[in-house]
């Protein structure tokens, strides 16, 4: 589970066996989780995020955009979706 960015109390990363999937990352803090389809932005599954935090999580990914896209080719050889 590579960790790509650490933002506040958010952690973004993805796991290692996904590299069928288009590119998303999964975001982390204490026990909540999402997952974010990367290619267009866009939320794909909520597990105790709120709205408000989702929106935090949202900017923070349009802020990193490339860093995070560049961080997934690096490790999965080149971009799939």
């Amino acid at each position: 589970m590579p960790t790509i960015v650490r933002s506040g109390p958010y952690r973004l990363y993805f796991y290692s066996h996904e590299p069928n999937e288009p590119p998303h990352v999964h975001v982390d803090r204490d026990d909540q989780t999402a997952k974010f389809w990367l290619r267009p932005l866009a939320l794909a599954r909520n597990l105790g995020f709120s709205a408000k935090e989702l929106g935090r999580i949202e900017r923070i990914l349009r802020e990193r955009e490339r860093e995070v896209l560049e961080a997934w080719n690096e490790h999965f050889g080149t971009e799939t979706g």
